[in-house]
């Protein structure tokens, strides 16, 4: 038996081969939509990728399961309670794919979506009877469950779907043996869930034991506990659960279409057409110098998230990126599904060389300059774009508090009659804010290094 996980850090994102090494026949589980990892694994492995399953209609980014329909021919595997406009073939509690020596099996584990299934990893050869593995989807974590309320806007309560998670936990998973794998197809950094661990597999056994949601308690008070407090989903989330069911150009053919070179004077024209312009350089870099109106989200962080929160899927976007990273900065928007990219700046911010009127800077002030001008006759505001649980660690005293997730819908709290200075933990995120304050016409700069250089320089002071 081969089982492999493959984990993409940027969308805290788990996805497996399942393969007979003797028949050579493979099962891929949740891919990304970017799918060269699997036909290279397949290839030397001397693997046939003859199926694709998908353990619930995700979120937060947009499969790979018509890109592998599309190379390799592979039937395309939903739950059972699924709808899609492609064809699929349906898997409910007890129905199995065989590989040989190795057997997938659905089971029905609804909860974070209606049509969630878990599959169940059997090696037929062992003289254990009992499965060998779980790959559980959004709907067991390692430290954590799937939460229940991204189907509001679909049609389902989070208390409705609660009740069913609750469910599929105690009355399925949980009746596991518990030296079974876990494998969950996301880890921490995903806002699939509020607690998730840095591991990215476990047993039943250590769940049953450390995972705060499978205590034992009312069915009433784990509805409670996990509809609270979690993060905020971004507005991508429904667009790409119902992309997911859609049949549409696969990622190849929209790269060919969106990787097209703009002169200066065609970004400009896009510009006042409307288009968005996204700088993907590193946050000193933008801060040293971009274009008026561009927001800056850095290919070195949480990019995919932070675009699909921030930016629309509806309106073109044109890329200004360090040369040799246009492909990359198009890639990663295509994994939440974000297809309108209309070009990029060709040559990068270089081509705006003899035209400085059209450029910005951002100052970014040492935690000593802040303290300095904290202390004058004209304070600045300090505004914490941090989560809220990152606030309740630690603050600036008097900082205005406004998460980067709520920051385009709050504008209208944050005063324009003073100079502001943003900061988030160590500085991406708050180079993300202060080009959208930017934007909106404040006066603002950024604590460089944030709050872990301001607390470094309190605690040397």
């Amino acid at each position: 038996m081969i089982l492999k996980q493959f984990y993409l850090n940027c969308l805290a994102h788990a996805s497996y081969i399942v393969a007979d090494e003797t028949t050579g026949k493979a099962i891929v589980v949740d891919p990304q939509r970017d799918i060269a990892i699997y036909l290279e694994f397949a290839v030397e492995h001397e693997l046939r990728i003859e199926h694709v399953v998908l353990t619930h209609l995700h979120a937060d980014f947009l499969a790979g399961h018509l890109e592998l329909r599309e190379a390799t021919g592979a039937t395309i595997h939903l739950g059972r309670r699924a709808e899609a406009e492609y064809a699929f073939s349906p898997l409910g509690s007890g129905d199995a794919i065989d590989l040989g020596a190795v057997r997938v099996e659905a089971i029905e584990t609804p909860g974070h979506t209606p049509e969630s299934i878990s599959l169940l990893i059997f090696d037929t050869t062992s003289a254990n009877a009992a499965p060998s593995a779980v790959l559980t989807g959004d709907t067991l974590f390692i430290g954590d469950v799937g939460r229940p309320d991204l189907r509001a806007s679909l049609g389902w309560s989070a208390s409705d779907l609660g009740n069913l998670l609750f469910d599929s936990l105690h009355q399925k998973l949980l009746t596991l043996p518990d030296d079974t794998l876990v494998y969950p197809a996301h880890g921490a950094g995903s806002l699939c869930g509020k607690a998730l661990s840095r591991e990215t597999v476990s047993t039943i056994g250590e769940q049953r034991r450390v995972n705060y949601a499978l205590q034992p308690m009312p069915k009433a008070a784990f509805v409670n506990l996990v509809t609270a407090d979690q993060p905020d989903a971004p507005d991508y989330f429904t667009y790409d659960a119902v992309l997911n069911t859609r049949e549409r150009p696969t990622l190849d053919a929209t790269l060919a279409r969106e990787l097209k070179p703009l002169s200066l004077a065609n970004v400009l024209e896009a510009r006042d057409g409307g288009a968005q312009i996204l700088d993907t350089r590193e946050p000193v870099m933008f801060a040293a110098g971009h274009m008026a109106g561009s927001l800056n989200i850095g290919l070195v962080g949480q990019y995919a998230t932070w675009a699909g929160t921030l930016l629309s899927h509806e309106r073109p976007i044109v890329i200004v990126a360090d040369p040799g990273s246009e492909r990359d900065s198009a890639l990663r928007l295509g994994r939440i599904g974000f297809d309108n990219v209309a070009g990029y700046l060709e040559g990068g911010l270089v081509a705006t060389a003899d035209r400085p009127e059209l450029l910005r800077t951002t100052e970014r002030l040492s935690p000593e300059v802040l303290s300095e001008r904290l202390r004058s006759a004209q304070p600045p505001v300090i505004v914490d774009v941090r989560a809220a649980g990152e606030r309740e660690i630690g603050r600036i005293e008097g900082s205005l508090h406004v998460p980067l997730s709520q920051l385009q819908r709050r504008l209208a709290e944050i005063p324009r009659d003073q100079p502001l200075v943003v900061h988030c933990a160590g500085g991406y995120r708050s180079s993300i804010a202060a080009s959208v304050l930017q934007r909106e016409g404040f006066d603002v700069a950024e604590l460089a290094g944030g709050i872990a250089a301001w607390q470094a320089s309190k605690s040397g002071a």
